[in-house]
């Protein structure tokens, strides 16, 4: 069975206009990556764990802030390795510039016996719906479609 994940895709309007916030994933593999390196805050869940629930707990491991707001469901995404996404969008605003993600760790540099930590999540930023299709995992840019469908209802 693939990997199931979870997450919200975070909206705001800004002047009129539609911003949406993406994460950068942390680590040294991703250090150098940018377009299509970008998603959704996200991450990895049970089967017995309710969706909407482990959607707000990884919002709040990789981001350092809960959701109070409803979360409203945006279906689900197949990612070229085979997991399965499930999102949800949250309308809500927050500064990015205050954000406080999890750690991970692992060996780094490789087979050099030292194990280092690292955010999940080294940066969030708002961007409108042109730069967020460039900067989108592929699999992730359907999301944004849904999202403006569910906009402009």
């Amino acid at each position: 069975m693939p990997a199931r994940s979870v997450g919200v895709l975070a909206y705001r309007m800004t002047s009129g206009a539609l911003e949406v916030l993406l994460v950068h994933p942390g680590g040294p593999f991703w250090h150098y990556k940018d377009l299509g390196a970008w998603s959704i805050p996200k991450g990895e869940y049970a089967a017995d764990e309710p969706a909407e629930a482990a959607a707000r707990r990884e919002f709040a491991e990789e981001l350092g802030t809960e959701l109070s707001v409803p979360l409203l469901p945006l279906g689900e995404i197949k990612q070229r390795g085979g997991k399965i996404v499930v999102a949800f969008a949250a309308e809500t605003d927050l500064d990015t510039t205050a954000i406080s993600s999890n750690q991970f760790e692992m060996e780094w540099p490789p087979r050099s016996g030292r194990m280092r930590s690292f955010p999940e999540v080294d940066r969030a930023t708002w961007f409108d719906l042109a730069e967020a299709r460039e900067r989108i995992n592929p699999a992730q840019a359907a999301l944004l479609d849904r999202l403006i469908e569910m906009t402009t209802m």
